[in-house]
């Protein structure tokens, strides 16, 4: 399942509303973000035949996705973090720009993977414990930061800034960049 709560900056309208999925239904976004030079972007895809429904990056991005797939990230230039669901492939994909603007955190709980633009979106799920990750504590205390993609809280990752990691749930295979 995906969810979504919308801040509505660039199209008002309820054709913005997330989860969106493509046309023909195969991908499904949820994406916190922006991205700047959709405009451009919009219009290439123009110019090969996509047809858009709504004036959002939201679905500049989903076609982006039908077009190039995960080749698509070097084109986005802004700050944004996704998950893309291809239910044809059964591929779920986690993006975040290469500055690292928007946070992605994610967790692996009871043989789910949770997600979201805050931590305490995986633990008000209730199916993720607030474990304190006493190392992790140690290092922000000696450096001020922690390095890699550990977090305060036990087995809640952060995606750095410019991967993206794929899972596919029926093999439990995780990739990525």
């Amino acid at each position: 399942a995906l969810g979504h709560r919308r801040l509505s900056i660039i199209d008002l309208t309820h054709y913005g509303h997330q989860p969106m999925s493509s046309s023909d239904h195969r991908y499904w976004v949820v994406y916190n973000g922006e991205i700047y030079n959709f405009p451009v972007l919009k219009s290439q895809l123009q110019t090969k035949g996509h047809v858009f429904r709504t004036r959002n990056d939201t679905e500049v991005l989903l076609h982006l996705w039908e077009e190039h797939r995960e080749k698509c990230l070097p084109l986005l230039n802004g700050m944004f973090a996704f998950a893309i669901y291809d239910r044809v492939e059964n591929v779920l994909t986690l993006a975040r720009d290469r500055f690292g603007v928007k946070p992605l955190y994610y967790a692996v709980s009871g043989g789910l993977l949770l997600f979201g633009s805050e931590i305490k979106a995986l633990l008000a799920s209730g199916l993720l414990p607030a474990e304190i990750h006493t190392s992790a504590v140690a290092e922000y205390f000696t450096f001020q930061n922690i390095f890699g993609s550990q977090t305060l809280f036990k087995n809640v990752h952060l995606l750095p800034p410019g991967e993206f990691l794929q899972l596919r749930p029926e093999s439990g295979d995780v990739s990525g960049t």
